[in-house]
């Protein structure tokens, strides 16, 4: 967020963090370095594992503007559990949202290792069969798909504001792409303990991500 403001000096962010662990609250209000930070109790209702986090997200949006004058142009969600990302990345989602009045969202993505036209199975009954019926013989042939690296999603407001009855994907969406080492998220300790040895890795291999890095070790917790 920090790189992002200060390549883009003129737009105005109000950053917030909604969420109902005490920890989380503690470590934002120790970052005196960004000064707009607003913190927003979970609901809890949307605090347990059935909750879908676009409501977690209009929730910020609808607090956000409460008793205020803001319009905000785009909202951006950017993951804790997915840190892997560079500001180019954000940059790029959010200019995707801007160029194209139609989109509902953009949304992060690296191309999948997998394809379920031709090397991915489901159970159907008692057998394994492809998920997609389809008769390619090589996985050239299948078409591309793309896997959610769960790093960054920018909504259009006016979508957020509708009754989403579907999944986000279920919308007008496009991705943004980012390089396929990009995307560990955490969803296990072995992930936490695998995170910190990846980027080590790619932070002299990528000029984005030694950025990121460089800032977050500038300001240890």
């Amino acid at each position: 967020i920090e790189l992002y403001q200060r390549a883009h000096p003129d737009n105005i962010l109000d950053i917030v963090l909604n969420t109902d662990s005490e920890l989380l609250i503690k470590q934002a209000n120790s970052q005196n370095r960004i000064k707009n930070i607003r913190l927003i109790a979970r609901k809890k209702e949307m605090a347990n594992d059935t909750a879908a986090k676009v409501d977690v997200i209009r929730d910020c949006l609808v607090q956000s503007t409460l008793g205020t004058q803001n319009i905000y142009d785009a909202v951006v969600d950017l993951d804790l559990t997915s840190p892997m990302r560079r500001p180019e990345d954000v940059e790029k989602a959010v200019q995707t949202l801007k160029e194209n009045q139609e989109l509902d969202l953009a949304f992060s993505a690296v191309p999948a290792r997998r394809n379920p036209y031709f090397n991915m199975v489901e159970q159907r009954g008692k057998f394994f069969q492809k998920v997609c019926d389809a008769g390619y013989t090589a996985r050239q042939q299948a078409p591309a798909v793309y896997e959610l690296n769960a790093s960054i999603y920018v909504y259009s407001p006016e979508f957020l504001k509708r009754k989403i009855e579907k999944t986000i994907l279920d919308y007008r969406g496009k991705i943004i792409e980012m390089p396929d080492y990009l995307v560990l998220d955490i969803d296990s300790e072995e992930d936490f303990e695998l995170m910190p040895l990846i980027m080590e890795y790619y932070r002299k291999k990528d000029r984005g991500l030694e950025r990121v890095i460089n800032l977050a070790e500038k300001y240890p917790e």
